[in-house]
């Protein structure tokens, strides 16, 4: 059984409960364990990873939140970097799904979420556990 860090950038509550909901849900019906931190925002996701993986505890990881367009750059700021900086640590071998929805507008969001729709948070934590068994294969 593997113990699964969910690291949440809360800031639309509703939609976050949503991609909680898929994340646990998904993580549950694997048979593995979870547990969730929250952070202010999407671009502190990548370390609080890191800080995680130091700690031995978690063979898994999901970073989820939702980053809606807006009026000036900064979404392409927070979208660009939380990605590269999850890519990043994927490169050196850790398991992590990223649920981190950029959408143009809170339709889009809600799409996304929502566990019943598209399901982007039970699909970020399959994309976890699924570079988990890989790195098992590996490691074998």
């Amino acid at each position: 059984m593997a113990h699964v860090l969910i690291a949440e950038a809360r800031f639309y509550d509703d939609l976050n409960d949503q991609l909680l909901d898929g994340v646990r849900a998904a993580i549950e019906e694997a048979g593995h364990s979870h547990e969730t931190v929250t952070v202010p925002g999407a671009l502190e996701l990548p370390a609080t990873v890191a800080m995680a993986a130091e700690t031995g505890r978690y063979d898994a990881y999901v970073a989820v939140g939702v980053v809606i367009r807006g009026e000036t750059y900064h979404f392409e700021i927070v979208a660009g970097e939380s990605a590269r900086g999850l890519l990043a640590l994927t490169m050196d071998g850790l398991a992590i799904g990223n649920g981190i929805l950029t959408v143009e507008n809170r339709d889009q969001a809600e799409v996304r979420a929502n566990p019943a729709k598209k399901d982007k948070g039970g699909e970020a934590a399959k994309a976890a556990l699924a570079l988990l068994a890989l790195k098992e294969k590996f490691a074998a």
